[in-house]
């Protein structure tokens, strides 16, 4: 009961508006007609998890770091609307990462769910302990997602042109919907911290 309340409660104070407000602007992050991609926050705190997240710019990159807990929780998330689809066939990003795989997110911005007809389009991105990587991710190895789930009712591949939003989130599961390896995650029962720094993203 009390564990349920807690959940309860943090789930009734946790406030999207807010987030968005709170947006950081990262310079060196551009896509579609949007120059300087604002980024906001998106937990689990939504549904009454316990992980938290920071994010800060500097130099124009990004920085997404916080403390994932995966009792009663399991992801951490920042993301960023922008403007005017997009236009090439692949995202090349420059990172710096703790060893953990994370995943990069498109959408239409919509929103989405079980009922939904909007997925998260989702792409795996390994990383190694404090070494900068650049890797380019073709659209169409990115998979439709609910809810960390694999969608099979959407076939094919995303439509570039109908793309609103980017992200990148550290969760429970791989874009497949596969479990993420506790050695790439977060040991099942505990929290730990995660850093992620994002250089750079451009359409390619």
């Amino acid at each position: 009961m009390g564990q349920g309340w807690t959940s309860l409660r943090t789930m009734m104070a946790y406030s999207v508006a807010t987030n968005r407000r709170e947006a950081v602007a990262s310079a060196k992050i551009r896509l579609g007609s949007t120059e300087a991609l604002k980024w906001y926050r998106l937990d689990d705190g939504v549904m009454g998890g316990r992980s938290s997240t920071q994010h800060t710019t500097e130099g124009g990159a990004l920085t997404f770091a916080g403390m994932l807990d995966t009792r009663g929780g399991g992801f951490t998330s920042v993301r960023a609307d922008f403007a005017g689809g997009l236009k090439g066939d692949a995202l090349r990003v420059r990172f710096r990462g703790d060893g953990k795989t994370y995943k990069v997110l498109l959408s239409n911005g919509q929103g989405g769910g079980p009922w939904s007809n909007n997925p998260s389009w989702q792409h795996d991105l390994p990383t190694k302990l404090g070494e900068e990587q650049s890797v380019i991710l073709p659209l169409s190895e990115f998979l439709p997602s609910f809810g960390g789930q694999r969608s099979r009712s959407h076939a094919g591949s995303l439509n570039p042109r109908d793309m609103a939003q980017v992200g990148f989130m550290l969760s429970l599961y791989l874009s497949d919907g596969s479990p993420n390896p506790e050695k790439t995650f977060v040991q099942k029962g505990t929290a730990a911290g995660f850093r992620l720094e994002i250089l750079g993203v451009e359409e390619t």
